[in-house]
């Protein structure tokens, strides 16, 4: 994480631990990530918080652009929460966008929905500090925009899962969901969105976590917290919150469909889960 603010892996530990408990859907965006994308994909010298507001703007609207335009095939935030969340702990999603390609190379990249799939499933386009190829996908979300084939969309997203199968966990079949709206973003012929359920997640929670136990141990800068009305208790409760993520998305990053694993608890969340936002709990 790039941050100004010291306590920051206290006050990302607490927010995970609202975010866990009361949110349906979590796109995490953070600073290295979007640092990274202007060094060495925009290649900008000296990005300003203007870059970055940009492309936290671009991933966001390609995210909602089917609650606000027609399409051949849309997806809103309902239809995504159902088909992107297996679990109903495991809503921290990793977004992307493409095209992003440098000012002085636009002319010579071709923007094609083959190069699009192929540019948004790519790690240097993700919002978020971690690796997807160091974990699998348990869900995968593709919202195109502009004038194309559903046909083209459908064959390049099925040629990505056949060459990259080990990375789209195999226990749940299907489980790419498209969606293609006409209207192309301001400046653009056509761009995708990427929105991906993915185990590789968990290396930001590890990250902050192992932050926030260096400090936590020492009790370093506590009496801030605890001078507002906060007590320990509240610390100890998120930082284990969080440690129960991590081995969550671990479990089902290894786990394989031959496994003797009993989901009968898991499918029940999920059924209770999808119900809640079929009678509008969403």
């Amino acid at each position: 994480m790039v941050s100004d603010t010291v306590v920051e892996p206290y006050n990302a530990t607490l927010s995970i631990h609202q975010l866990v408990e009361n949110t349906d859907e979590t796109f995490c965006i953070d600073n290295e990530a979007l640092y990274d994308i202007c060094f060495r994909t925009l290649k900008l010298a000296s990005p300003t918080y203007g870059d970055l507001n940009h492309l936290v703007s671009v991933t966001m609207s390609g995210v909602t652009t089917c609650l606000r335009f027609p399409g051949q095939l849309n997806a809103d935030l309902r239809k995504l929460a159902v088909n992107m969340v297996p679990f109903p702990r495991l809503h921290f999603f990793m977004p992307g966008f493409a095209p992003l390609t440098a000012k002085g190379s636009q002319q010579y990249r071709a923007l094609t929905v083959a190069e699009l799939t192929q540019q948004m499933f790519d790690a240097k386009n993700m919002m978020t500090a971690c690796d997807p190829r160091h974990g699998r996908y348990l869900t995968v979300a593709a919202i195109f925009r502009g004038p194309m084939s559903m046909k083209e969309v459908d064959t390049q997203m099925f040629n990505v899962q056949s060459k990259n199968s080990s990375y789209f966990v195999e226990w749940i079949p299907n489980n790419v969901k498209v969606a293609v709206c006409d209207i192309p973003p301001r400046g653009l012929k056509m761009s995708a969105t990427f929105i991906g359920n993915t185990t590789a997640i968990q290396e930001i929670f590890k990250r902050i976590s192992e932050q926030f136990t260096a400090m936590f141990r020492r009790k370093a800068f506590l009496h801030w917290f605890t001078g507002e009305g906060m007590d320990e208790m509240e610390f100890t409760e998120a930082e284990s919150n969080m440690n129960d993520l991590i081995s969550e998305y671990q479990q089902y990053q290894e786990a394989t469909a031959d496994d003797d694993v009993e989901f009968d608890e898991e499918q029940e969340e999920r059924e209770a889960y999808e119900a809640e936002i079929q009678n509008g709990g969403i």
